[in-house]
């Protein structure tokens, strides 16, 4: 697998290529964030450090993701909360804060890897063919893994997408918090369940109304019409 490996400190990054090379990875090392995001097209998997010297890391991830679906783990030494909701928001499929062990990192490249190469989604998908899904003035189209709001495209990341496919297979119905991260994410997840609420919350930013999606209290969460 091709990595790019966005970290300014060269000690760092010297001591992570090597790692990585040496079970196998194809390596590339940027220690800016304007060379990481177009080097971002040329890899299948980014490990993006937040402290880099040009952009910030959170800038870096979001101009990655506005043209790419390639997977990315933030790797930081924030551990507040908060960084690590904005670092999700701004794209990230998972992160990882520091100090972190090698170990660790070459299970959570393995982990997220698998969610994206599956690209899980809805198993009930409606007659004819099941690549359409429509809710109200939502449309989704499966197979192309495209949705639109009122005719609009939504910019959706692969997680967000995956969790709104889900949501509409099952329109109305009431999904646990527990059988969205099994068919969204992993059975195996490992993660902060904090990261299903962070993709609840920039979905409905997205979708410009928070009635979309439906907290029911000590459940989970449904997706409904607003307008219906």
């Amino acid at each position: 697998m091709r990595i790019l490996v966005a970290e300014d400190d060269e000690h760092v990054a010297d001591a992570l290529t090597d790692a990585l090379r040496q079970h196998g990875h194809t390596v590339l090392w940027r220690a800016d964030g304007g060379k990481a995001v177009d080097a971002a097209e040329e890899v299948d998997f980014v490990l993006l450090d937040l402290g880099l010297p040009d952009l910030d890391g959170y800038e870096v991830c979001r101009r990655i993701r506005a043209t790419s679906m390639v997977p990315i783990i933030a790797l930081t030494a924030r551990s507040e909360e908060i960084d690590r909701v904005m670092v999700l928001q701004a794209g990230a499929d998972d992160y990882v804060v520091k100090p972190y062990g090698f170990r660790e990192l070459l299970a959570r490249i393995e982990a997220v890897t698998r969610r994206t190469r599956q690209a899980p989604l809805p198993t009930a998908l409606p007659e004819p063919d099941g690549s359409e899904l429509e809710t109200g003035a939502l449309s989704i189209d499966v197979r192309a893994r495209k949705a639109f709001l009122a005719g609009e495209p939504l910019s959706l990341t692969a997680k967000e997408f995956d969790l709104l496919a889900l949501l509409a297979a099952e329109h109305g119905a009431v999904l646990t918090r527990e059988q969205i991260i099994e068919r969204v994410w992993d059975e195996n997840w490992f993660g902060s369940t904090r990261t299903l609420d962070v993709h609840v919350g920039t979905l409905r930013t997205k979708l410009g109304d928070k009635r979309w999606i439906e907290t029911v209290r000590g459940v989970g969460f449904r997706l409904t019409d607003p307008c219906g």
